[in-house]
């Protein structure tokens, strides 16, 4: 069973991202805020469950939370600060979305910076202890996946609607055959060692 929070306090949400791994689009966050008598048997961390399931519970989390926000970090921004970096931004800029602010902030995973004065707690797989982490894990990767969907319409050739910019097989074989995208990320390394690009 998944707990609610942390903290005693009030207003306490749960921050994750998703796309950190990946070598095109951006690097997404999500920040929720949920009523302390929320519970649904299904919400866990996003990648335990399938697409469907996930779609359903971002409209029931959008529903019933008090408050959410989603932020992209695009490509440009991950090159110029790294991902790390680009991730923690995501993170900031969906948490001072949220109205009402948050007073305590939990943290999936082990790295994060100061949120002005508002206290925060890391939690490594944070997203699989925690149901408001598990909802901002599911909000993020539902947003950023409907992203690479849409820039799949653009760039076909790169599979992005099965992949979301991973660095798979058939996607590595599309960077090769026609070389990177204004969505890649030009700071990553696109193709194995001996496969280097001209960028």
């Amino acid at each position: 069973m998944l707990q609610l929070k942390i903290s005693e306090f009030q207003f306490e949400c749960g921050t994750d991202e998703a796309g950190r791994g990946c070598l095109a689009g951006p690097v997404t966050a999500a920040a929720v805020i949920l009523p302390n008598d929320f519970s649904h048997p299904w919400l866990t961390d996003s990648k335990q469950l399938s697409a469907k399931k996930r779609i359903a519970l971002k409209t029931i989390i959008e529903k019933e939370a008090i408050s959410f926000a989603f932020t992209h970090v695009m490509m440009e921004e991950i090159d110029q600060l790294n991902i790390l970096n680009a991730s923690i931004l995501a993170m900031h800029r969906s948490i001072e979305q949220l109205s009402p602010s948050a007073q305590f902030i939990a943290v999936d995973g082990n790295r994060f910076k100061p949120f002005g004065k508002t206290p925060y707690e890391t939690v490594v797989k944070g997203d699989g202890k925690f149901l408001h982490i598990a909802a901002a894990s599911i909000i993020a990767k539902t947003e950023r996946d409907a992203f690479m969907a849409k820039i799949d319409e653009e760039y076909p050739a790169y599979q992005w609607k099965q992949n979301k910019g991973y660095p798979t097989a058939a996607h590595r074989e599309a960077i090769k055959k026609y070389g990177p995208t204004p969505y890649h990320r030009k700071s990553f390394r696109l193709l194995p060692g001996q496969l280097v690009l001209p960028l």
